[in-house]
């Protein structure tokens, strides 16, 4: 019996060590397997670190590739170069004061900037955020105290309102309501009357909105061209233009009574001659001319300084070959003597006496041209595309100059008149000269 229990006891005592030692195996494997699951999981950290960081190395090479490759004009007629925008530069506009000019880009901003800067190396400016959207289109109220946006993602209009500040800077304040919503189709172009009488907006579906400055439509016009493919307010505030896929310009009277109150559109008269659909037009200063430039490959300049409410028709001054294309701009400089045309990203200036082509500048921009415009004082011309605005001197308005002083030396009669005009002449041919012996690059 105590043999027996001695043999029993035996066995318990081997089978709780084969326990304890099967326990701590398991341990022991499960100790190794947490360790080689936390060194797994830190490799995979380390390799997930590794690629955020190769990830953002290569975000920072690219845009300083970006930066790099940034298009470079150069050209002896090239003013300036407004680099500021973050995004794609779609309209600009000149104050009637001739201090101020806007661009806008889809970067949610309105840049003012200040013309006297255009000749110096640094050009600052003053933002204008557009809350919540971004401005497609932007102009110049006629005291130049204002400036009115078309909103890409509200499709309506906002006025934004600019005032000094003691230090002489602008503050900017938008209007507590944008205008309502009208367009049916994409907006092409908006603009306001000199006479700060009433805004214009026109949509690629034929449309044209009258509208008062709170917002409220006075009339609406149904262009009948197809699709319109622009439309503007003339300088002096008259007359509203429509040109799109028939060849023919329609020109409307907006008229007011003695009291200022509005009383109805009237057409006045329309632009007869081209053979196909006209891209763009443009007004003089005075409205007493105006170009057009059409998809059959010609500009024309025409005399519209008419008594149109007796029937008379503008009459044709010249018609001249050039290159254009969809989204071709024209702009006809203050004094009617010079014509640019912009075709992709290439822009062209003509004389209009002669109709000859001065200047070919090529590829200004990397992308088309979304605004080409001349200066209030018919100084330099003002293009934008991509994300800058180029400001070129207009030599060919120095030499148009030059050619009238010449003309008017001629028929003068007396010598004090003679020296004047020489000494005019002499000192347009420096301006001219000193323009072309530099040639600016900036990207």
């Amino acid at each position: 019996m105590e043999v027996a229990a001695l043999g029993a006891l035996t066995l318990l005592l081997g089978a709780l060590v084969l326990l304890v030692l099967l326990a701590l195996g398991k341990r022991t494997d499960d100790t190794a397997t947490t360790a080689g699951t936390a060194g797994e999981t830190a490799g995979n950290g380390a390799v997930k670190s590794s690629a955020v960081k190769k990830q953002k190395q290569e975000k920072q090479q690219r845009r300083s590739k970006d930066k790099i490759a940034q298009h470079t004009f150069s050209h002896p007629l090239l003013a300036a170069t407004l680099k500021a925008h973050n995004g794609n530069v779609t309209c600009l506009d000149f104050s009637s004061n001739g201090k101020y000019l806007a661009s806008c880009a889809d970067d949610r901003t309105v840049r003012i900037w200040s013309t006297k800067d255009f000749m110096e190396r640094e050009h600052k400016c003053l933002r204008a955020n557009v809350e919540l959207d971004h401005a497609v289109l932007v102009r110049f109220s006629p005291d130049s105290r204002a400036f009115i946006t078309w909103l890409a993602n509200g499709d309506t209009i906002r006025i934004i309102k600019m005032a000094k500040k003691e230090d002489g800077t602008l503050s900017f304040k938008a209007a507590v309501e944008d205008f309502p919503q009208k367009h049916k189709a994409s907006i092409i172009n908006i603009g306001i009357a000199e006479t700060g009488k009433f805004i214009m907006s026109a949509s690629t579906d034929t449309t044209i909105h009258i509208w008062d400055l709170r917002g409220d439509i006075l009339a609406s016009l149904n262009t009948n061209q197809v699709t319109n493919s622009y439309a503007t307010v003339s300088p002096c505030g008259r007359f509203v233009a429509s040109c799109g896929f028939t060849p023919d310009v329609k020109v409307w009277e907006v008229c007011f009574g003695k009291g200022g109150e509005f009383r109805e559109v009237i057409r006045a008269f329309d632009l007869k001659g081209h053979s196909a659909g006209v891209h763009a037009l443009a007004f003089s200063n005075d409205s007493h001319r105006m170009a057009t430039v059409s998809k059959d490959g010609t500009w024309k300049l025409w005399n519209t300084d008419v008594e149109y409410r007796k029937q008379q028709d503008p009459y044709l001054l010249k018609t001249v070959p050039c290159p254009s294309s969809e989204g071709s701009r024209v702009a006809l400089s203050p004094d009617g003597r010079v014509l640019a045309v912009s075709d992709a990203s290439d822009v062209y200036m003509y004389n209009c006496e002669s109709g000859e082509l001065e200047e070919r500048l090529s590829s200004v921009h990397s992308t088309p041209l979304t605004d080409l415009r001349f200066d209030t004082t018919g100084l330099f011309l003002a293009c934008s595309g991509d994300r800058a605005v180029r400001v070129l001197h207009n030599a060919p308005g120095h030499r148009a100059a030059i050619a009238h002083l010449g003309g008017l030396l001629k028929k003068a009669q007396s010598e004090a008149m003679r020296d004047r005009l020489t000494l005019q002449m002499e000192e347009a041919k420096r301006i001219l000269d000193t323009l072309l012996s530099h040639t600016y690059t900036q990207q």
